[in-house]
């Protein structure tokens, strides 16, 4: 069954909208946890769909923390003028900005780590590993060097207000909440005396 209090709950866990909400709780006979994964589907066949599309509005946000010694600068856009000034799209900025400030990413992607820092760490990780059939070192190549792409990229990171949220994820869940494409561009990082 379907109540108000349901849908209300529904939407304080997903932030999707309450007719999203209340569609998913009838397909899901009004199972709170089935619901979510429904708008989960949808909000991820949402991000498809956007994706291809051209962001050339949004904005540059900066952060500045730890009393004028650590700040960061980004660029993120959207498709336009419109959604960069809502209110979701402006908490995005300001989060992934303060994300950059205290993970320290380097890059932006997994595709923007050069090639041959993967592939010295995947062969110290091999080296250190020569007793192991060759499949399973493999394995766990790839399994260290998703913990480097974690570390290092910043769309692989996990958001620091929400640990079982990607910076990825993060950002595909205000696609599909907005229902634009929005692209995280480019991004830089200072310390005092780095």
């Amino acid at each position: 069954m379907v109540t108000k209090e349901k849908v209300v709950e529904l939407r304080d866990k997903t932030g999707a909208g309450i007719m999203d909400c209340k569609t998913a709780l009838v397909e899901a006979k009004g199972d709170i946890d089935k619901a979510a994964e429904i708008l989960r589907k949808k909000g991820a066949s949402i991000v498809e769909k956007k994706s291809g599309r051209v962001a050339k509005e949004g904005r540059i946000e900066s952060y500045i923390h730890h009393g004028g010694r650590i700040g960061s600068l980004i660029e993120i856009n959207c498709e336009t003028d419109f959604v960069a000034r809502t209110d979701d799209f402006k908490k995005l900025s300001r989060d992934i900005a303060m994300q950059i400030a205290a993970a320290n990413p380097h890059y932006l992607n997994k595709e923007d780590v050069p090639k041959t820092l993967v592939d010295k760490e995947r062969r110290l990780i091999q080296e250190g590993h020569t007793n192991k059939p060759k499949d399973e070192v493999e394995k766990l190549a790839n399994a260290e060097l998703e913990k480097v792409y974690k570390a290092l990229c910043l769309m692989e990171q996990p958001f620091i207000k929400d640990e079982k949220l990607t910076i990825k994820g993060y950002v595909d869940s205000v696609i599909s909440k907005v229902g634009e494409n929005i692209v995280v561009k480019r991004f830089a990082r200072y310390q005092l005396g780095e």
